[in-house]
């Protein structure tokens, strides 16, 4: 196991390098020049020529690239073209706000669309199936921005119960904390929860139809939610698992949307303010860090099968 761990994580090295790479050519692909984007539209030619010799913003694609991939390789993120401080440093500050609203999201989205999905699989057909898939269709086919809107303005305006914009650190309030991440956290979690919801529900009902294990269970007098919960569940959430590392990329695109919309100082806002500023070293921080999420959460994708399913062994088929 740990030989495997290994190999995943150094298989995600070429992922973290292209995407980059991407992020780089991307961003010098982008009308404007970030000297002057830096200086404003004021600034002039001898003042733009100064600033991008300075920056090293003069120096060649590829000489740039290489210059900060070196640094990365050593720990150095380099500096904010916008601001002087360390990418680092606002690395540091931001990845708590993000991480937590990730986290916060996906606990939320697991925690409905589990226990709607068995309910809609225990009567296929039944007023409950119906109504969980109109739910379901409605949250994946409502985009977040307009989620968030609707929500500020009924959760925030209407009745208060919600800051509308803003973050509260753990280390200021905790109850402060939570009802600032409510709202973000329910616009990034509602579509994940339709998507999840759809899938584990139709894994259950098939299972529950054509198994063999689930006609054993019944003729040994195990009741209709034993079946349900003990034997059909368990094994459907390979499926849901695989869903889960999958969706990992929606999870982190969904946070910088909802973090720009509700003011939230994350990643995804940053990664925002950098395009605009034209900031390529802290772009391509932030995007590095979201690779290399993305390569560990499907990581330990991988590793929780051997969890739920002890005879899953990775490099071992058959055993």
């Amino acid at each position: 196991m740990p030989g495997y761990v290994v190999r995943r994580l150094l298989a995600g090295i070429p992922v973290a390098c292209g995407v980059t790479f991407l992020t780089f050519a991307l961003v010098n692909l982008l009308p404007g020049d970030a000297a002057q984007a830096l200086l404003g539209p004021d600034a002039t030619s001898a003042q733009i020529h100064d600033l991008a010799v300075k920056l090293h913003l003069n120096e060649p694609f590829f000489e740039r690239y290489a210059h900060w991939l070196g640094g990365v390789v050593t720990g150095n993120l380099g500096t904010s073209l916008a601001s002087g401080q360390k990418v680092s440093s606002i690395v540091a500050q931001r990845i708590p706000v993000t991480f937590e609203l990730a986290a916060f999201a996906l606990i939320l989205a697991l925690g409905l669309a589990v226990p709607v999905a068995v309910l809609a699989a225990r009567r296929p057909g039944g007023v409950v199936d119906h109504l969980a898939l109109v739910a379901s269709v409605t949250t994946v086919s409502v985009t977040p921005f307009v989620l968030a809107v609707l929500l500020v303005l009924v959760f925030a305006v209407h009745l208060g119960w919600f800051p509308a914009i803003g973050f509260v650190p753990v280390s200021q309030s905790v109850a402060g904390n939570i009802r600032s991440l409510v709202l973000p956290a329910v616009v990034t979690a509602l579509p994940l929860f339709g998507g999840y919801t759809r899938v584990l529900r139709g894994d259950l009902v098939d299972q529950l139809l054509g198994e063999d294990y689930v006609l054993t269970a019944r003729a040994e007098g195990a009741s209709p939610w034993q079946v349900l919960i003990r034997h059909a569940l368990r094994n459907s959430m390979l499926g849901l698992v695989t869903l889960v590392g999958l969706n990992v990329g929606v999870l982190v695109s969904a946070t910088v949307i909802v973090e720009q919309v509700f003011d939230l100082p994350g990643l995804g806002s940053g990664l925002l303010q950098g395009v605009n500023d034209r900031d390529v070293p802290v772009v391509g921080a932030i995007a590095l860090i979201f690779a290399l999420f993305v390569v560990v959460a499907n990581l330990v994708t991988d590793l929780s099968y051997t969890v739920l399913d002890p005879r899953i062994r990775h490099g071992h088929p058959g055993r």
